[in-house]
């Protein structure tokens, strides 16, 4: 368990450039309903230029609803996006066309075509975008391979590749074109640690290589911890922190340690059932026994040397330990 030392609630963001530089990306009052569903209610950020932003929430939060509005495939109901200066809203294909050569995304799972070869999956910006020159598409699927450290696999194809090299490949397509900006759709989900941390450590590469802005949404907090400059939590269709992974850590707010320790709102409620303490407890294993009577049921909680009595009531209220809650409940359901 993560015992976080209490800190200032943060709201504002930490400034990584100086504040008359513009941002790469700023997300304005988003909102967004799909169906009777709102999934963006407002949302406000910006992203600085050559930093690396984690975006993390609980799964159908939202996250990637968010990142495929920042690259124009779905279209607010209001709001805002402004990349390097331009509003993305409203703008027709064409001009999307244009904002995306500075934006590329990887998808969960890599998003390749099964009936191409890597070189060829990797070639495919290049040649949508008009380069026929055989030469030039393969001088930068190469220099591509080798910044993805998959040499020697241009002829292979998708359904020989491991999930781990699915995704290189696929990230290597969204950078060919050499964007300003990368954004990463869960880049760590469905691969083993070992995969998982070379994916992270991709994704610091080319940021010190080529500069590349990166968004990365992600629900693994190992990943946004290795990889971010900072991190948002969307929470309830809001931003809901920003702010380092230091203070993240730190921060003292329930939600926010309860999203990182991986514990549900039910769970944080039965550890804090209604009771009495007398004296003081700290057994690791403490025995149990149950009187009951017409007023109320008592449990005694026994310990050597300590001895506490827990008298539950709906009036009394103080944490205790998860086991002691689960103890306790199974001692009450036996008696009753």
């Amino acid at each position: 368990m993560i015992e976080a030392p209490p800190s200032p609630k943060m709201s504002a963001e930490p400034p990584l450039v100086s504040d008359n530089s513009s941002p790469m990306i700023a997300v304005r009052s988003l909102q967004k309903k799909i169906g009777q569903q709102e999934i963006l209610r407002g949302v406000d950020l910006k992203i600085s230029s050559g930093e690396t932003l984690a975006i993390i929430g609980r799964s159908g939060g939202g996250k990637s609803v968010l990142l495929k509005h920042m690259v124009g495939l779905m279209e607010p109901d209001s709001g805002e996006i402004w990349i390097q200066g331009q509003n993305i809203i409203g703008m027709n294909e064409r001009q999307l066309g244009a904002i995306r050569k500075k934006v590329g995304i990887l998808f969960q799972g890599g998003a390749l075509f099964d009936s191409m070869t890597v070189e060829d999956n990797i070639a495919f910006p290049l040649r949508e975008a008009g380069e026929r020159d055989r030469k030039v598409l393969r001088s930068k699927v190469s220099e591509m391979l080798e910044v993805m450290e998959m040499e020697g696999q241009e002829d292979k194809m998708p359904e020989t590749l491991s999930g781990g090299m699915k995704k290189r490949v696929g990230l290597a397509r969204a950078i060919i074109r050499r964007p300003s900006c990368v954004l990463y759709d869960e880049p760590t989900a469905g691969l083993d640690p070992v995969v998982a941390d070379s994916i992270n450590r991709l994704i610091r590469r080319l940021q010190q290589r080529f500069g590349m802005t990166s968004v990365v949404v992600t629900h693994d907090m190992k990943s946004a911890f290795d990889v971010a400059d900072r991190i948002a939590y969307l929470h309830e269709g809001r931003i809901y922190f920003n702010g380092t992974a230091n203070q993240l850590q730190q921060s003292s707010d329930p939600l926010i340690q309860d999203f990182l320790l991986g514990r549900s709102d039910g769970r944080r409620r039965l550890t804090s059932i209604a009771c009495s303490l007398e004296g003081e407890t700290r057994s690791s294993e403490p025995s149990l026994t149950l009187r009951k009577s017409a007023a109320r049921s008592t449990i005694n909680i026994q310990d050597e040397p300590a001895r506490a009595r827990f008298g539950i009531q709906s009036r009394h209220f103080c944490f205790c330990r998860a086991g002691d809650v689960r103890r306790a409940g199974r001692a009450i359901r036996q008696a009753g």
